[in-house]
Formats: C-alpha cells, sequence, structure tokens
C-alpha cells in the first residue's frame, strides 16, 4: 500500500477494467492507500511470468494490487488474497466474483499460509517485517524458484540502508536472507520495490 495510491490511478490512462473497479470502489470508500499505478504494472508483470502458478497476496485493500495481477497472469493461475477489514473483503469478492481464479478471504494474513506454497507472494498486508511485526519464514510460504515482492520503500541511498535515521531491518532482512536473491526496483523517483527469488 501507498499513501496516495488510489489518486495517483485517477490520473492514469487505459487502466484495465478490473483495475479501474477496484479504484473507483476503493475511492468511493475513502481509502487512499492503494498500491501505487507504477507497482501494479510490476506485480501485472511478474504475474505474467508464472504461468499456472499460485500468486497470493497479504492485505487486499479493495482488490487494485490483485486486479493488476489478475490483469497480467495466465488463465489457469490461481490467485488467493487476504484482507483483514470485513467490509474491503466483501468489495474485493465482490469484484472478482466472476473470476474463478481468485479467491479472496477476509482474516489475518497469516491465515494465508494454508493455500501454501506459492509461486509468487506479494507482501501488502503482513509478513513484511515492518514495525514491530516479525517478518515470515519464505520456507513455509514458497516453493523454490518462487517470487517475492514487497513495496513501498524509498529508493536505496547507501549501505547498509536505513529508515528515520535506523538500520532499515525489515528490508535488510529481505536483503541478506540467505535463502533469497533479492534486488530493489525504483518504480518511481520517490519509490521502491523488493523484489526476490527464493532459491531454496
Amino acid at each position: 500500500m501507498a499513501i496516495g495510491g488510489t489518486a495517483r490511478h485517477e490520473t492514469q490512462l487505459d487502466l484495465p477494467d478490473r483495475v479501474a473497479a477496484a479504484v473507483a470502489a476503493a475511492r468511493g470508500a475513502g481509502f487512499t492507500a492503494s498500491c501505487l499505478p507504477e507497482h501494479g504494472r510490476l506485480l501485472r508483470l511478474l504475474a505474467a511470468g508464472i504461468g499456472a502458478g499460485r500468486i497470493a497476496e497479504t492485505g487486499t485493500g479493495y482488490g487494485v494490487g490483485l486486479a493488476w495481477m489478475v490483469s497480467g497472469a495466465h488463465p489457469d493461475a490461481q490467485l488467493f488474497s487476504i484482507e483483514r477489514e470485513p467490509h474491503r473483503a466483501q468489495r474485493a469478492q465482490q469484484l472478482f466474483a466472476d473470476d474463478s481464479r481468485v479467491k479472496v478471504r477476509c482474516g489475518d494474513w497469516r491465515e494465508l499460509v494454508d493455500e501454501a506454497p506459492f509461486d509468487m507472494l506479494v507482501l501488502d498486508g503482513g509478513g513484511q517485517g515492518k514495525a514491530d511485526e516479525p517478518p515470515l519464514e519464505p520456507a513455509d510460504w514458497l516453493r523454490r524458484g518462487a517470487v517475492v515482492v514487497i513495496d513501498d520503500f524509498t529508493p536505496m541511498t547507501s549501505w547498509p540502508p536505513r529508515h528515520a535515521g535506523e538500520l532499515d531491518e525489515a528490508r535488510m532482512f529481505w536483503l541478506e536472507h540467505p535463502r533469497l536473491r533479492t534486488t530493489e526496483i525504483r518504480v518511481t523517483p520517490t519509490a521502491a520495490s523488493l523484489v526476490a527469488t527464493y532459491i531454496g
């Protein structure tokens, strides 16, 4: 999620229909923190590369990021997303009700491990290791070769990376995890995403 992400979509041309519908739902609910459109396009590209695999997301919101992935996903892919806030989960379920590939659940993000292992995992509503929450353990969630995506970082300008004057421990976890190969991708001049491959 990114502050102002919903509004950023309103200036974009040629949004996929489902993305536009999710943005409209978020805007109607006053939800401002959808993913950035640039991150959404990255998600679409990565989802397309998974083929007929299993894609998961923590933190559905109103389904904007999920809609980006659906727009690129293989016809035989399966997509799972979980949202803790019931109204958001219900609206997202309605948005994807006609797509049998998509399953949106209401609950704590940890419950999504029931559907693992995944070929792509987007951590947007838990599991990243930000704030006071520990990061998830990739081995419990991923198949070998799977992709993990985490957004809402500022671009790294020094080593080691810092956040609010302190060591960015969440980012360091993903960059230095011995079973991941991780890179940072700048999606705008002021926003970056981490993309990791699980090597097992």
